[in-house]
């Protein structure tokens, strides 16, 4: 290496040779080099139109592969544009990298002057800084090391560091920081271990942090006779396994809510407990042992009391969980019957009856998803945004593992749609549905052009029923003027087309088929929107959406 390269593009080259696949972004002055570095160095450069839809995209894209993507923006508005999406991303706990181009540290005459350090802690994000040119490199480095150990972490580059010429020897790297997984304790485990002894109807619940997981857990819920539930976030971790009663909380089935209330032992794998999964508190029901799983300490009994914490990896736990019951020996519960099976599979939210309120003209949301669910392949990505609606494609369409990505931690509305981009760049062998109103979708449809010019497999189902639909079913029925959150109609279907898509305007279950059904039988180069104009109600997810809120 010369010392004639710039700091910049030592960054850039070292993060592509450390494993950097994926950057997404809007370039400006401020990121350009180092973006281009990363390009030269073989990672692929995702040109969002906008920094909020480029940190969601990375954040999704984060999720389904389990790697660390980045995101890169300018100093000041770039980065504030993008904040949204990092507070999202921070919440979740994405392990993420962003890079930012910072103001000269001299300077203080520049017009994107800003505390960003200030702005990235309060938003929740991992703050660093590319301090001296002999040391940015290996900042860099130890910054994507952050992200890779589950983090959104944001770098700074002040431009005074990145237009230096790179000391020479500067950019070899050192040695690598070990990241150990946790073990838990021989007592922790001892102790959870009697509990699934003891336990008549133990269910084993898995959050994000069981996506590695899926194989020990559920070798420990055969060898306890135990049921499977997942966070909403974490749906599809045990897609497909017979005993798994799918989502706890607010998406619950009426079927998974009788049986998470019955439950004695509920033992969380990686997952908060917040009030979505307990559903404000009342699941499980008040006699149920609760036992919280997590490899950060700090993570236990935050959202409500447990009876047991247990520090350590969520995989290795439930492999010592499993080593330590085979030694005590003993049968598992007897609750796995062929009836509780047969009532499993028959109580998917699509298979619960109700009252198609469709007309001539407009569809019932419940209806248009099944359509759907029924027209698609199985091995899909499903990405959702949040509204009244957001029950229906969460819930009603099958879903397989590390298929689903639900942004809704900051509970923004608008990254929905980028959501699904980011997911089916991330998988572009699966068909990737972003399921999305059309108040989310009018904040964030200027990334459709970004999915055309990607050519990407994506079918966008809009639930337009020209409202902010929570709003109005919310504080309507209450006798609140809601006139400020309704707009007149509009043909999405037509802007769509207008940015390169195929989309139509579907009103009822024929049109949906013979839409879909075309797109299928193409190429599935462009994506599809469907504008799809829905009755309007009150789901059953929106009481619990405004509890505390």
């Amino acid at each position: 290496m010369g010392s004639d390269e710039q700091v910049a593009a030592a960054i850039g080259r070292r993060l592509a040779e450390a494993g950097v696949t994926d950057v997404f972004g809007v370039v400006g002055s401020g990121n350009f080099h180092v973006t281009n570095a990363l390009v030269s160095g073989g990672a692929r450069f995702v040109a969002a139109r906008h920094e909020a839809g480029a940190a969601v995209m990375a954040d999704a894209h984060s999720r389904v592969t389990g790697r660390p993507a980045v995101v890169s923006v300018h100093q000041g508005p770039g980065l504030t544009n993008a904040i949204t999406g990092i507070v999202e991303a921070a919440k979740s706990q994405t392990p993420l990298l962003v890079l930012t181009g910072a103001t000269a540290r001299p300077d203080v005459t520049s017009n994107f002057v800003l505390d960003q350090a200030a702005l990235l802690r309060a938003a929740g994000a991992v703050v660093e800084t590319a301090t001296t040119p002999a040391t940015a490199v290996q900042e860099a480095v130890r910054a994507h090391r952050r992200a890779a150990d589950g983090h959104t972490v944001v770098l700074q580059l002040p431009l005074d560091v990145q237009d230096a010429p790179c000391p020479p020897g500067a950019a070899v790297p050192g040695p690598p920081e070990v990241l150990g997984e946790a073990e838990p304790s021989a007592d922790a485990v001892a102790r959870l271990a009697g509990l699934l002894t003891g336990a008549r109807r133990p269910v084993l619940l898995g959050g994000r942090g069981a996506r590695h997981a899926r194989g020990p857990i559920e070798e420990l819920a055969d060898a306890t006779g135990a049921l499977l539930a997942t966070s909403a976030v974490a749906r599809g971790l045990f897609a497909g396994n017979p005993w798994s009663i799918d989502v706890s909380g607010g998406f619950a089935t009426p079927t998974a809510v009788e049986l998470l209330g019955e439950a004695d032992l509920v033992v969380a794998f990686g997952a908060s407990l917040n009030q979505w999964t307990t559903r404000g508190g009342s699941l499980p029901g008040p006699g149920a042992t609760v036992v919280q799983v997590d490899r950060d300490p700090e993570a236990v009994g935050v959202h409500r009391r447990v009876d047991l914490g247990v520090v350590g990896d969520t995989a290795r736990t439930a492999r010592a969980l499993v080593a330590e019951l085979a030694r005590r020996g003993g049968a598992p519960s007897a609750q796995r019957t062929p009836e509780l099976k047969a009532r499993i599979a028959g109580g998917r939210w699509r298979d619960v009856p109700y009252t198609d309120t469709s007309t001539e003209t407009l569809i019932d949301p419940r209806t248009v998803t099944i359509a759907l669910d029924d027209l698609l392949p199985a091995d899909r990505t499903l990405a959702v945004d949040g509204g009244n609606f957001v029950g229906y494609p969460s819930m009603f369409l099958d879903v397989v593992q590390d298929g689903f990505v639900m942004p809704l931690a900051f509970q923004s509305i608008g990254l929905g749609l980028p959501a699904g981009i980011g997911a089916a760049l991330a998988r572009p062998d699966r068909v990737t549905v972003a399921g999305v109103g059309d108040g989310g979708f009018m904040m964030s449809l200027v990334e459709l052009d970004t999915a055309v010019r990607a050519r990407l497999a994506l079918v966008v189902l809009v639930y337009d029923d020209a409202a902010y639909g929570a709003e109005v079913q919310h504080f309507g029925p209450a006798g609140h003027p809601t006139g400020l959150v309704e707009f007149p109609d509009t043909d999405l279907a037509a802007i769509a087309r207008g940015f390169g898509c195929d989309a139509a305007v579907v009103r009822t279950v024929r049109d949906v088929t013979e839409v879909v059904t075309g797109w299928l039988a193409g190429p599935r180069e462009r994506p599809l929107v469907l504008d799809a104009k829905i009755t309007a109600f009150p789901s059953w997810v929106l009481a619990h959406s405004f509890e505390e809120h």
